[in-house]
C-alpha cells in the first residue's frame, strides 16, 4: 500500500512539474519578493520628503505652489495602500503607478525651482538629502526593473501551453505592470552640479553697483 501511495505521489509530482505548475510557484514567490523591494524603496523615498520641503521651505518659502504640490503628492502616495493583493488588481496597480508618478514629477520640479536659490543649494543638509533622493531614486529604479522582469516571466508562464491549462485550473492570473517605456523617465531625477559656480536668480542680483 506504502508503495502504492508513493507511486502516486510521484506521478503526481511529474505531472505537476511538466504542466508548469511549479514554475508558476517559483514565478509568483519571485514576484511577491521584487514587489516588497519595490514598496521599501519608494517608502524610502516617501520618508525624505518631509526634511526635504522644510529644508527647502527654509531658503524658499514664496514657492508655495511647488512645496504644496510635493506634500500633496506625498499625501495621495500614502494613502495608497501597497498590499500584495495591489499586484493583483490591475486598476488599483494603475493608482499606484499614478501616485507615485506624480511624486517623481512634483520632485523634480522642486529640485529644477533649487537651482535658482544659491544658499539652498550651498546647505549641508539640503546637499545631503539631495545626496539620499538621487540613491533611494537609483534603488527604485534597479528594484522597478527587476519587478517589471519578474511580471514577464510569470505572465509568459500563465499565457504559455500546456501551462495555461495548469494555471486556469489552480487560478493564476496574469498581473499588471510598471510601463517599461516610461520606466526612465519615472525613475529620473535632475541632476545639479553642486561644483560648479551659482548663479544668482534673475532680479536678485546681490551687491549690483556697488
Amino acid at each position: 500500500m506504502r508503495k502504492l501511495w508513493a507511486t502516486l505521489a510521484a506521478l503526481v509530482t511529474l505531472s505537476l512539474t511538466g504542466c508548469g505548475y511549479n514554475t508558476l510557484q517559483s514565478n509568483d514567490e519571485q514576484i511577491k519578493a521584487s514587489w516588497s523591494e519595490v514598496v521599501n524603496q519608494y517608502q524610502r523615498r516617501a520618508d525624505l520628503v518631509p526634511n526635504l520641503v522644510n529644508t527647502v521651505k527654509g531658503f524658499a518659502a514664496q514657492e508655495q505652489q511647488v512645496l504644496l504640490g510635493v506634500t500633496n503628492a506625498r499625501s495621495k502616495v500614502g494613502s495608497i495602500q501597497a498590499a500584495p493583493e495591489l499586484i493583483n488588481n490591475p486598476e488599483a496597480f494603475a493608482k499606484f503607478q499614478a501616485a507615485q508618478g506624480e511624486l517623481s514629477g512634483a520632485l523634480s520640479r522642486l529640485l529644477v525651482v533649487s537651482e535658482n536659490y544659491p544658499q539652498l543649494k550651498s546647505d549641508a543638509n539640503f546637499r545631503d538629502l539631495q545626496a539620499q533622493l538621487e540613491g533611494t531614486e537609483n534603488r527604485i529604479a534597479v528594484a522597478r526593473n527587476r519587478y517589471i522582469k519578474s511580471v514577464q516571466d510569470y505572465n509568459v508562464t500563465v499565457r504559455s501551453f500546456p501551462s495555461n491549462l495548469t494555471a486556469m485550473a489552480f487560478g493564476y492570473k496574469e498581473k499588471p505592470n510598471f510601463a517599461v517605456e516610461n520606466e526612465k523617465d519615472i525613475s529620473k531625477t535632475p541632476k545639479v552640479d553642486f561644483g560648479a559656480a551659482p548663479a544668482e536668480p534673475q532680479g536678485k542680483a546681490q551687491g549690483a553697483g556697488k
